[in-house]
């Protein structure tokens, strides 16, 4: 399982994913609010990846679950860099 957290954290598609929902999260955050469009983007990404990419090395619900975690872990890092670039603008 901590092998596919990993291989999944350094997965391109997966943060470039994660980037595109917080840039969407923050234009459109006074109408659908902020935690709602995260925590479902996370899950929607979680699930789409294994189910349109099959791998075999392991089961598509380890590959959801270790999505949600490593998501999770991608969506703080994308948080953090966006507060940062929000407050060096100001």
């Amino acid at each position: 399982m901590t092998d596919l957290v990993l291989s999944q954290l350094s997965d391109l598609f997966r943060i470039g994913l994660i980037v595109a929902l917080v840039v969407t999260m923050r234009r459109t955050a006074p109408v659908t609010g902020r935690v709602l469009p995260l925590v479902l983007g996370v899950a929607f990404v979680a699930v789409m990846i294994p189910v349109t990419m099959p791998s075999t090395s392991s089961h598509s619900g380890d590959a959801i679950i270790a999505g949600l975690v490593s998501n999770s872990i991608i969506l703080a890092l994308v948080l953090a860099c966006a507060e940062v670039i929000a407050r060096v603008r100001r």
